[in-house]
């Protein structure tokens, strides 16, 4: 099997030395390296790599915005962002931008080496501080933005229970043993709450439930 095709782009060599020496392996090749955007496309010239590792603050023009046009213009080559930022508008850019993981830079050779593995097999990668500011960045929107009905008004009492105690993570037998009901009520009660509220799935179910504010992240 071939090697993962790396190009390091950071402004300062002893970081791309540090990265380079953490990487380089039977399983990833380090295929170039560049000290700013105008280098890294010069490099896309002449060959074109699996991944960029790209930090955020280059000379030129900022990683984010390489992670747009690499996005665009060359979309076989995946993005990773390896940064001191770890703010909100950053990552969210980021991840507009096209890149498919976000690491900080105090990140550990094993958090980076499987990100690459996971990105170069088309998945997305967080850390877990990075996946914190995601998940309370959704929770905050999905509460701001909370429209319509209240959800006593539009569920019934025993439903509102219900989507409460699967939000949480309990199963049907769960929820049956808990209100002394059988699993196929518990199905029923259900589906209904899923048709009167217009989703699709468990994962909608449970955003609505963090959105209306029945159970808390």
């Amino acid at each position: 099997m071939s090697p993962i095709k790396v190009i390091l782009v950071d402004d300062h060599a002893i970081v791309r030395d540090g990265i380079k020496a953490l990487i380089n392996t039977d399983e990833i090749e380090v295929a170039g390296e560049a000290s700013s955007a105008a280098e890294l496309f010069a490099l896309l010239k002449t060959g074109k790599p699996d991944i960029v590792i790209l930090d955020i603050s280059l000379p030129d023009i900022s990683g984010i915005e390489i992670a747009g046009i690499i996005t665009a213009d060359y979309p076989g080559i995946r993005v990773i962002i390896l940064s001191m930022h770890l703010n909100e508008d950053f990552i969210f850019n980021a991840i507009k931008a096209g890149a498919m993981a976000y690491l900080p830079k105090n990140t550990t050779k094993r958090e980076l080496l499987e990100a690459i593995r996971q990105v170069a097999a088309g998945e997305e990668y967080f850390t877990g501080p990075v996946s914190t500011i995601i998940l309370k960045s959704y929770v905050k929107k999905a509460k701001n933005d909370s429209k319509g009905a209240p959800v006593e008004n539009l569920l019934s009492k025993r439903e509102h229970e219900i989507l409460k105690l699967f939000a949480e993570g309990k199963s049907n037998r769960d929820i049956a043993g808990q209100l002394f009901i059988s699993n196929r009520t518990v199905e029923s009660h259900k589906n209904h709450i899923m048709q009167k509220l217009g989703l699709k799935s468990t994962v909608e179910l449970i955003k609505f439930a963090i959105r209306n504010n029945i159970i808390e992240i």
